[in-house]
């Protein structure tokens, strides 16, 4: 009798397992399948200064002009301050791109996708995993919440993302997620040719992604930045393309590793191979070093 018990109990218990197993396999068939490994299917250029970059809007093919042909919506005050910007950069500076300093890029700088992108979805919350100067991840909640009181008081480079899943033609799948970040701090720029974000962070960026109808293997976010620096809304569709390997190798990139640009006061020098600090560009002045004692004094 016992042994018929036992029996009993262990079937009870498969037939439990295959039932949450099935309800998880039903819930799971609900999302788009986005795993695997994306990486950026748009193009590049050259950037003001000579360094290798990525433009934000890569909708127009790169132009022989700082700008890379781009034409960001700024405000007049904005647009000075970018033109300042690309005429820094010309001369051998950094610009106001924070991210030489390995700062955070942050919203919605981090979907340029510089190396590779992994997208996990669970019932309440998506994961964006991203690798560039670190390995930085979104958290897209999609559990009903909304933005929480407090958030301008702890703001995050990436932000707070609040999203939903549309089912758009009612077939019982859904095929877009749909996202509004907020609570962003900076300072933060576009891409690496200096695009400005105002410097209240009152940013707000919508994203809807979503898989290619005609290949699968393509993922578009449709990306619109509302900001107190553009005139309007600015939208830019991203594109990223699913590795064909189903073992991707995930490089690790660290910032800090190899550094030699340095911030001194409001000036940027390199440290040359050697250990020396030099100019980032002509005629410019060295560091005050009140600090050291210096030969004679």
């Amino acid at each position: 009798m016992g042994f018929r018990r036992a029996i009993g109990a262990t079937a009870l218990a498969a037939g439990l397992l295959m039932m949450i197993g099935g309800a998880a396999a039903s819930e799971d068939s609900k999302y788009p399948d986005l795993k695997g490994q994306w990486r950026r299917a748009g193009g590049g250029g050259l950037l003001a200064g000579g360094a290798g970059g990525l433009r934000y809007d890569e909708s127009k093919p790169p132009a022989p002009t700082p700008s890379l042909g781009q034409e960001p919506p700024l405000t007049p005050e904005y647009q000075a301050i970018y033109e300042a910007n690309l005429s820094d950069m010309i001369k051998g500076g950094q610009g106001i791109d924070p991210t030489y300093a390995c700062v955070s890029p942050g919203m919605p700088r981090v979907m340029i996708v510089y190396g590779s992108m992994e997208v996990l979805v669970t019932p309440d919350t998506t994961y964006i995993l991203l690798t560039r100067d670190h390995d930085f991840y979104r958290r897209i909640y999609t559990d009903g919440r909304d933005f929480p009181t407090d958030m301008e008081e702890q703001p995050k480079f990436l932000g707070y993302s609040i999203g939903k899943w549309l089912d758009e033609d009612g077939a019982g799948r859904y095929h877009t997620l749909e996202v509004e970040t907020r609570g962003m701090k900076g300072p933060r720029v576009f891409d690496a040719t200096g695009i400005p974000l105002h410097a209240d962070n009152q940013t707000i960026v919508k994203e809807r992604i979503y898989l290619d109808k005609a290949n699968p293997n393509l993922l578009h976010d449709d990306i619109t930045v509302i900001d107190d620096g553009l005139t309007g809304p600015w939208t830019v569709n991203k594109t990223y393309r699913r590795s064909s390997d189903a073992q991707p190798v995930w490089l690790e990139y660290v910032c800090a590793e190899g550094q030699q640009l340095v911030r001194i006061g409001d000036e940027n020098y390199m440290l040359s191979h050697d250990g020396y600090l030099m100019p980032t560009r002509k005629g410019q002045s060295p560091p005050d070093l009140k600090y050291f004692r210096q030969a004679g004094r």
